[in-house]
């Protein structure tokens, strides 16, 4: 993928703030996903839960990383309008992973009522 940049106007609009706050609330979504998944991997004992958990709070971690790097890229002289190479398809994953690790949980708390 090619990185494709203009020239930032001295009014860019909304659409970069957007943008780099969407980021920001992946990452959160990402957090709270995780925290659910590692109290029902601890209350409920299961390891592969934790783990998933763990794994989902380093996704969040770059998940903010990302959204830091894409707010410098939208705030500066040139606007860089391509994201990072692999950011959206690791986002996706962690996206998948948050989905399933969530549903699980909820899965594991009903059993155990």
């Amino acid at each position: 993928m090619t990185t494709h940049s203009i020239p930032a106007t001295g009014d860019p609009g909304l659409q970069p703030e957007r943008t780099a706050l969407s980021w920001s609330r992946t990452a959160f979504a990402l957090a709270v996903n995780a925290l659910l998944s590692l109290r029902s991997g601890l209350v409920a004992g299961e390891p592969w839960l934790v783990a998933v958990g763990a794994l989902l709070f380093a996704a969040s971690g770059a998940a903010v990383a990302l959204a830091t790097v894409r707010r410098r890229q939208l705030s500066g002289e040139r606007l860089v309008i391509t994201p990072p190479r692999g950011a959206l398809a690791g986002v996706a994953v962690a996206t998948l992973l948050a989905s399933v690790g969530g549903i699980a949980s909820i899965f594991v708390e009903g059993a155990i009522a």
